[in-house]
């Protein structure tokens, strides 16, 4: 989900006149928190008639100049359709409706956190077609994102017996995510880089070093706002581990060969990454030698 379709034409956020018009041909995308609605593989969608009341976004066109809306609102109840995360959904978008769906949700959770100014704490009002805030004395304020990076520590050996360090984050405790690894990762902190950020990440969270850092790529993940940095390191397997039982529960190395039976359906005594995010990507990379 590091590709997208979407022409976001940040001009247009602030011209009324051609925003009016743009409504009535658009597409419009219901958004209710992190949720939308999805039916037989991809959003669905209503024309503006069909459009309940809420607050609006202009996301941006499509190639052809198609205009796309979202409004905040309770979802309402269509046969066929169900309410989807990108978190459930991501994987099966196109680049066009994966685009739309995190821009939409990653502005849905940052109004429905900034509804006061930081400034002086009275009550904000959207502007600029909901891409941003601004308070009664004139101050505005637009959507943040907060940098995360996100490791892949593997120990540089080729071959199915090549392993990689993964773990099992303490607050993963919902019936579907007990056995469930994945990559490490944390938030960048003030002043710091994401390779530091990296290093330092993974010492704190299992107290191995890591050398042979290389950016892989990037994600978004309005979770509520992050942007996921993507990486690779490379550690020495015979480090001890040693959790941060406040932040990881568990952690181990694991084979390429380990790895492939779960992503192939062959065993199933532990979980992977969805395939929505980047934390799987990593690890297909992996797999197939590229990192």
């Amino acid at each position: 989900m590091s590709r997208t379709g979407l022409q976001r034409v940040a001009h247009r956020r602030a011209d009324e006149i051609w925003l009016a018009d743009a409504w009535f041909r658009a597409k419009v995308l219901i958004v209710d928190g992190v949720n939308a609605l999805y039916r037989d593989g991809h959003l669905m969608f209503v024309d503006a008639a069909g459009a309940p009341e809420g607050d609006r976004m202009f996301l941006g066109e499509d190639e052809a100049g198609t205009p796309y809306f979202a409004v905040l609102a309770p979802l309402p109840e269509v046969d066929g359709a169900r309410r989807a995360t990108a978190r459930e959904i991501g994987h099966e978008l196109d680049d066009l409706e994966g685009g739309l769906l995190l821009a939409a949700v990653a502005l849905s959770n940052w109004h429905a956190r900034h509804r006061f100014s930081p400034r002086d704490g009275q009550p904000t009002t959207p502007v600029d077609a909901g891409w941003a805030r601004r308070g009664p004395a004139g101050d505005t304020h637009w959507p943040r994102t907060d940098p995360a990076v996100i490791m892949l520590v593997h120990d540089g050996t080729p071959g199915e017996q090549g392993r990689c360090l993964l773990g099992h984050n303490a607050a993963w405790t919902n019936p579907g995510w007990v056995r469930r690894f994945s990559c490490l990762a944390g938030f960048v902190e003030a002043g710091e880089s994401a390779e530091a950020a990296v290093v330092r990440e993974v010492g704190e969270e299992v107290g191995v070093r890591v050398n042979r850092l290389r950016y892989m790529g990037s994600q978004a993940w309005p979770y509520p706002g992050s942007l996921m940095l993507g990486f690779t390191a490379q550690a020495d397997p015979e480090q001890p581990v040693q959790v941060d039982e406040a932040e990881i529960a568990s952690a181990r190395w694991f084979t390429r060969a380990e790895v492939r039976g779960v992503l192939s359906g062959e065993r199933d005594d532990f979980g992977l990454p969805m395939a929505s995010s980047i934390a799987h990507f990593l690890l297909t990379e992996w797999l197939a030698g590229r990192s």
